[in-house]
């Protein structure tokens, strides 16, 4: 057998990235002469390599004329930690999905938007049409009305000063102080539901879930006829509960092991 041809490698690449590891090094950011010098680039080079590296947002340049690692990275890095943290909780995802035959989502409240980050869907579990943003639904959809219910009173109501309930379906509420008052419901059961709130034809189910400090929720989908004929055999919906209940619960536990 034939020596393994060596890899085609790009060596401006090569020496971006040196210089990016050389720009992580000084906390307090470093000249352009020093990081030169430190990667054993030509100037000229690393003035060119830094002037890019600046304008794509993965280096900033400080008024002294150090610098520093820029916002680009950080949001890169950010990314991989979310990738990492999904990947560990999709199997989890997965069987749920399986075992009620419905689609699963999860969200999480960010920076007082409620976003949803994943979604297992299937042929026999297709996913909701998401024919309006869950930014702008989170009064209409289980997923959102779980989240609002755990937050506390200011701030929903800055949620909601900021977010017009919008009507999408017959079923809707659109006055804030009947959601609230729904929220508030006294309940047994941390299960929350939009029945056809969303999207006519469709029904989600959802409990809350903890990342740490960051709220979330759990949810499914499913069609809602389906909904009807489990209610003759299921009329409280424990089929649900006990479901979604305890995946939050184990999706909550793999969350904090990636913290």
């Amino acid at each position: 057998m034939g020596a393994q041809a060596a890899p085609t490698l790009i060596t401006s690449v090569q020496r971006a990235f040196r210089l990016m590891e050389a720009v992580g090094a000084h906390e307090g950011g470093a000249p352009a002469k020093r990081l030169a010098r430190e990667t054993g680039l030509p100037l000229a080079t690393t003035y060119h390599l830094l002037r890019t590296l600046a304008y794509e947002g993965y280096v900033h340049r400080l008024e002294d004329g150090g610098f520093v690692i820029g916002d680009k990275l950080r949001t890169l890095e950010s990314g991989s930690r979310d990738q990492a943290m999904l990947s560990r909780i999709r199997p989890t995802l997965t069987s749920l999905r399986d075992e009620l035959s419905a689609a699963a989502y999860l969200t999480f409240y960010d920076e007082g938007e409620i976003r949803v980050v994943e979604i297992v869907d299937g042929p026999q579990a297709p996913r909701v049409d998401l024919w309006v943003g869950f930014e702008d639904a989170g009064h209409a959809t289980a997923l959102g009305k779980c989240v609002l219910r755990e937050l506390d009173d200011d701030a929903r109501h800055e949620y909601l000063s900021r977010h017009e309930l919008v009507d999408l379906t017959p079923r809707t509420v659109t006055r804030p102080g009947d959601l609230l008052r729904r929220l508030d419901s006294p309940t047994n059961s941390p299960l929350v539901a939009d029945l056809e709130e969303y999207a006519l034809g469709t029904v989600c189910f959802a409990v809350p879930i903890y990342y740490g400090d960051r709220l979330g929720s759990l949810g499914i989908s499913l069609p809602a006829d389906r909904l009807a004929r489990l209610a003759k055999l299921d009329p409280h919906r424990e089929l649900f509960r006990t479901h979604l209940v305890p995946t939050a619960s184990r999706v909550s536990r793999n969350l904090s092991l990636t913290i």
